[in-house]
């Protein structure tokens, strides 16, 4: 009498028997299904930011820390109600976000033009390409003076500032792309007579979208960081100015509120970004 396989393979290797005779898929794939699923990646995402309001509380609470150093997680949400309340949070908020979008702007457009001039252009890499490596190793501080001295305490000190930070991911991750495309692809493309623009548009835009996309979350994420310097340049207003004022007044609950909001805001500047990544991908790949 024959035994039927079911009954002498192993619990643990019925799935690769199963997905060897093409009868099921591997348990694997349906585990990443599950983790691909919206809710999943949310809840997923939100389990370690509960975990350290979590452990935060229970330190602050049981006098593990005192309070002059770590406040209570419910006093930072009161600074930020007494902040809102007289307005100064929106305030602080909206000049923050305003500078961060004008300079990653500016910085990202003339990223994308320098990005084409050294990767489409053998001239344009050797003539550009070592002064740029030289000016991106220059601290994002050392600007700070210079540009107090060409354009005094101004919004357009704070804005270049920015700019410079977002400038170099553009730059630095398109040109490489470009460098990179499949010389088969151009060559394929010119054979089907694709000159200059039209091959541009046609063939190599389409193969460095992912790589523009990636270089202006990155200039996003270091435009953020270019805040707080940008706002060390006199500035009355900000998150970075609410930072620092903080810190000379011994408020450490809206130093923290500080953090929080720099966080979350470059957060949600983020998917945005990956909201319009998710667009570009399906247009042009």
């Amino acid at each position: 009498m024959t035994i039927p396989d079911r009954l002498i393979v192993p619990e643990e290797s019925r799935d690769a028997l199963d997905f060897a005779k093409g009868t099921s898929q591997p348990r694997s794939g349906a585990t990443r299904r599950s983790w691909d699923r919206p809710v999943v990646r949310i809840i997923a995402g939100l389990l370690l930011p509960v975990i350290i309001l979590t452990a935060w509380q229970v330190v602050t609470t049981s006098g593990m820390v005192p309070p002059y150093r770590l406040p209570t997680p419910a006093s930072v949400f009161q600074a930020g109600v007494e902040l809102a309340e007289t307005g100064q949070l929106w305030t602080h908020i909206a000049i923050s976000v305003q500078r961060v979008l004008l300079g990653f702007a500016i910085g990202s457009v003339i990223g994308l033009a320098a990005a084409g001039i050294v990767g489409l252009s053998r001239l344009g890499e050797v003539l550009l390409s070592p002064t740029l490596t030289a000016v991106r190793a220059v601290p994002s501080l050392a600007w700070v003076p210079l540009l107090i001295l060409w354009m005094q305490i101004g919004e357009e000190s704070k804005v270049t500032l920015i700019a410079i930070g977002a400038f170099f991911p553009v730059y630095t991750t398109v040109s490489s792309a470009l460098r990179h495309v499949d010389p088969q692809l151009v060559e394929a493309g010119r054979s089907f007579s694709l000159r200059g623009w039209s091959l541009f548009r046609i063939v190599q835009l389409p193969a460095v979208v992912p790589s523009v996309v990636s270089g202006l979350r990155l200039a996003l994420a270091q435009a953020w960081l270019f805040l707080v310097a940008a706002e060390l340049i006199a500035a009355s207003m900000g998150l970075g100015f609410l930072l620092t004022e903080s810190q000379s007044s011994g408020r450490v609950d809206r130093i923290l509120l500080s953090i929080v909001l720099l966080a979350l805001l470059g957060t949600l500047t983020n998917g945005i970004l990956v909201l319009v990544e998710k667009y570009l991908l399906r247009r042009w790949v």
